[in-house]
């Protein structure tokens, strides 16, 4: 027989994750990070790396070149020196340049401060269509420059959502941007991402979660797998038992 719903075992809801997860880093507010051409290439080299490393090599790019316009119209070769602390600079210089090619081709401009006058959805697909973008960086694009309710999705979203039972355990991180975006009220979608992102780098870390410390292990399904205590290795067939001391 199923049990009765007062006998199942509390879950973690998203609101629950919010409040709890705010008394334990502190209140968050929006504040615009780059304008979004900028935001746009900084993530692209922030792929792979640390953002220590991305920040650097975004910040020669600009100190080199000096506007997106000059790094649209530089050699391969200079932009990747110009980036070479991102790492992958081979991959994100053509990567880069051929986006920008493309917004101008597209717009007759360095600029993507349009973006802001469209509907989330409108915004999403225009940034998608552009070569190599996907849910990730158009929402982070989106987020951080605009303000507007996207959820990006990184890959500490990925696991604590799926330890949380948020998202089931099949649901891509492309998949889960539009599943999480909607748990939440449009207000609470920045906190939301933020609070996950420092949880999963915190506390819920991908091969050593640390559930004795975590103030959502109460209603986490996944808290029994890391929690219970390992079995002994069992001995090797043919191994020789060890002597006892006596």
């Amino acid at each position: 027989m199923p049990k009765a719903a007062s006998q199942r075992p509390p879950r973690v809801t998203p609101a629950d994750a919010i409040e709890l997860l705010r008394k334990e880093y502190g209140p968050v507010r929006w504040t615009p990070r780059y304008d979004p051409l900028s935001e746009l290439v900084f993530t692209i080299l922030s792929q792979h790396t640390s953002d220590i490393n991305s920040g650097r090599a975004f910040d020669n790019l600009l100190r080199v070149f000096g506007s997106m316009e000059n790094v649209a119209g530089a050699s391969l070769r200079d932009i990747e020196d110009a980036i070479r602390t991102a790492g992958l600079a081979k991959i994100k210089a053509p990567r880069i340049k051929e986006t920008l090619e493309k917004i101008k081709e597209k717009t007759g401009a360095y600029d993507l401060a349009f973006l802001g006058e469209m509907s989330m959805p409108e915004a999403k697909a225009w940034l998608k269509d552009l070569p190599g973008i996907g849910p990730k960086t158009a929402a982070i694009v989106l987020c951080f420059s605009f303000g507007m309710p996207a959820m990006p999705v990184d890959t500490h979203i990925h696991r604590v959502s799926k330890r949380l039972g948020f998202i089931g355990p099949r649901v891509s991180a492309d998949k889960a941007h539009d599943i999480l975006e909607k748990m939440v009220p449009e207000d609470q979608v920045f906190p939301f991402h933020v609070y996950l992102i420092n949880h999963g780098r915190r506390v819920c870390n991908a091969l050593r979660p640390r559930c004795g410390d975590c103030v959502l292990a109460w209603g986490c399904p996944s808290r029994d797998q890391f929690l219970l205590p390992k079995k002994p290795a069992r001995p090797k067939r043919g191994a020789p038992e060890k002597k006892r001391v006596r």
